[in-house]
């Protein structure tokens, strides 16, 4: 046990350690060019977690290494409850129905295509591929971190796909303005979108909360030109029409984060049938439900009581970044790169074909879905 007598003091210095790099984490993360290309500091303590596990892991003792354990596994799910602080239900009301099923469809859809492509067609194992397309079709890292317990994956799994999440994420937040701005924007017919419409599709395939909010915020409102009337009569100036923009991408995101609950429930079933089949007929059904998932979603009702002050709410999502910061960096303390050996190219063709999806079948997606609602 973690916290019996005799390794108590282990993994109380264990978790000090984890909690000091989560620290550093943080403080680079505040940087100001690290920050403007929207890197969290939970990739930050990732990064640091697997430069320790390959170079000065030997040098530390080994009693606190149950801390390490600790903070990658109960802080963990800890944490993940607590995001739900982010969140209202009056927020994913407020995007309407558009939206919400934009998020459904490249939810459901992503993570299928990239658990299938990693699988079947390029022969990765099940918790590398299901890791990888939940940080693909949910968001991102926080995704994969709330995945892996349901797995029950190794540490080294959950770094690949967070990797993969790093790597398209950034391309992503370069390539939408750049999208934007000389096609999308300019062009007439079925290849323009309004700004709203884009802040459904910015929202609904980027994979990072920060990089969904960073690319509205990258698009100057001077590259706004549409003129939008509404209901009553009155046109939108391209500032109302920017934060419409802005608005639409983070609630549709917000939406995305919210499913990850109801994602992982399903998985959860699916893998207690599995582990029938994979027993015989005669075993019971062993019912695994990420009850983590179910809080989660406790938590964001809670919260959309709006019972808190909002700094306080501020000063918990504070908190529960850097315990997220916690987890992610023991994960990369658990990283060796002798574990990657044979995975080769493949989470990168699959991370890629995820991205593919996201970028052009979430456009499609978006224009259709939006044309009917």
């Amino acid at each position: 046990m973690a916290f019996s007598k005799e390794n108590i003091k282990g993994t109380m210095s264990g978790i000090i350690f984890v909690a000091v790099f989560a620290a550093a984490a943080t403080m680079l993360s505040h940087i100001d060019f690290i920050h403007k290309l929207g890197i969290s500091p939970l990739v930050i303590g990732i990064v640091m977690g697997i430069f320790y596990a390959n170079t000065l892991h030997q040098h530390i003792p080994s009693e606190w290494g149950s801390g390490i354990t600790f903070s990658g596994k109960k802080i963990l799910r800890f944490a993940i409850v607590f995001y739900g602080f982010r969140i209202t239900f009056q927020q994913i009301m407020a995007v309407g129905l558009s939206g919400f099923t934009v998020s459904l469809i490249m939810l459901s859809t992503t993570f299928l295509l990239g658990t299938y492509l990693g699988m079947k067609v390029f022969k990765l194992d099940r918790d590398t591929s299901m890791l990888t397309a939940a940080g693909g079709a949910v968001c991102g890292a926080a995704a994969v971190l709330a995945t892996e317990p349901v797995l029950e994956a190794e540490g080294h799994k959950t770094a690949v796909a967070v990797s993969m999440v790093v790597l398209f994420g950034t391309i992503s937040m370069f390539l939408y303005p750049v999208l934007y701005a000389s096609i999308i924007e300019p062009a007439t017919g079925f290849l323009h979108m309004t700004p709203e419409q884009f802040g459904i599709y910015t929202g609904g395939t980027i994979h990072e909360v920060a990089q969904v909010v960073a690319v509205p915020a990258s698009i100057p409102t001077a590259a706004i030109h549409d003129v939008i009337t509404t209901a009553s009569g009155t046109t939108l100036s391209a500032d109302a029409l920017h934060t419409q923009m802005a608005n639409s991408a983070v609630i549709v995101k917000m939406t995305r984060v919210i499913m990850i609950a109801p994602m992982l429930i399903v998985l959860g079933l699916y893998l207690s049938m599995q582990a029938k089949k994979a027993g015989g007929a005669g075993n019971g059904l062993t019912l695994t439900i990420p009850w983590f998932a179910v809080y989660f979603v406790g938590m964001a009702g809670f919260n959309s009581l709006d019972l808190v002050p909002h700094a306080i709410v501020g000063t918990i999502n504070e908190i529960d970044t850097f315990l997220l910061t916690m987890a992610m960096t023991a994960l990369g303390m658990g990283t060796i790169f002798a574990k990657f050996k044979g995975l080769g190219l493949a989470p990168v063709y699959t991370a890629a074909s995820m991205f593919v999806w996201l970028v052009a079948g979430g456009f499609v997606v978006t224009k259709a879905v939006t044309a009917i609602f």
